[in-house]
């Protein structure tokens, strides 16, 4: 059965093909079938979506091609394809991003890495005339350097990327948003921004940390994330090997870097961030109760 076996007898309503989609996404596995359907609904319809929940109870009719478009973008989530790769839209913090293939869409827990870069940037004194300066190692989609600029304003931020595909979304998102106060260099971040050594406030980073043998269990990661923002090696700490080199060249005395992790990689970053001549080296937990950042004095 498919959705568009619904609309072989009475006429299809979005209530109809609400519950409809919603079996179809949980039968794929689908973790939040609801919700998933909901927003494709919205998407096709260009509504919100409260007026799709309106919309269901009013039992609103709805038209054949919207039907066949819900359709096709239903088929599409229940093959675990991203939702955000099929609206185009990925929501993070205050923002809308636009993603699709060959950048790592930006997660919720994520959200919560970029508010201890906010508060550390937040707290910057910056000598008088100044701004205080932070650094987006490997951006991906823009969403950290961009949540920096739009919630710290009187900062300026630099995002780094170098993958040719990702760096085309972040230009985009840097456009769309207009933070006037962000820019983004195409370079590796093992290299990046010599010309600002020993000025930067805040270095926060997102890099890729998934140990090569563990291969991630959700679809939507395994094969349409790409594998260079997935992967860090044999231990999954190679990239921010480099992270940890590049910051301690780039900041200040005092100042601070803030770098996202996997649940079970805690006591290893520590360790690391120690071993490289780190202060004041923390780890902390998202909302989930889990190990998501570690944090460190330069």
């Amino acid at each position: 059965m498919t959705l568009l076996d619904t609309a072989t007898g009475a006429p299809a309503t979005v209530r109809s093909i609400f519950e409809r989609s919603s079996a179809i996404l949980r039968a794929s596995g689908v973790t939040d079938p609801e919700v998933d359907a909901e927003l494709l609904i919205g998407h096709v319809l260009g509504a919100s979506r409260g007026r799709v929940q309106s919309l269901v109870v009013t039992d609103a009719a709805l038209g054949a091609d919207d039907t066949v478009a819900i359709a096709e973008a239903v088929e599409r989530r229940a093959a675990r394809e991203p939702l955000q790769h099929i609206t185009g839209v990925a929501w993070f913090r205050s923002l809308e991003l636009a993603v699709g293939p060959g950048v790592f869409v930006p997660r919720p827990e994520t959200e919560f890495v970029a508010q201890l870069a906010i508060d550390a940037l937040r707290a910057v004194v910056p000598a008088e005339g100044a701004h205080p300066l932070a650094v987006d190692l490997g951006t991906g989609s823009g969403a950290i350097a961009l949540s920096l600029a739009t919630e710290v304003p009187h900062a300026e931020v630099v995002a780094v990327e170098n993958s040719t595909e990702a760096f085309i979304w972040a230009k985009q998102n840097l456009r769309s948003v207009g933070a006037e106060n962000a820019r983004i260099v195409f370079i590796d971040l093992a290299d990046a921004l010599p010309e600002l050594d020993g000025t930067v406030d805040v270095v926060a980073s997102n890099p890729p940390y998934i140990p090569v043998g563990a291969i991630p269990r959700d679809p939507e990661v395994r094969l349409h994330d790409p594998e260079h923002a997935l992967y860090g090696g044999a231990d999954g700490l190679d990239v921010v090997r480099d992270v940890s080199a590049t910051a301690k060249r780039l900041l200040r005395p005092g100042g601070s870097l803030v770098i996202e992790h996997g649940d079970l990689q805690g006591p290893g970053m520590r360790e690391l961030l120690i071993a490289d001549g780190w202060r004041a080296v923390a780890t902390h937990r998202d909302l989930t109760g889990r190990d998501r950042a570690t944090t460190g004095i330069r």
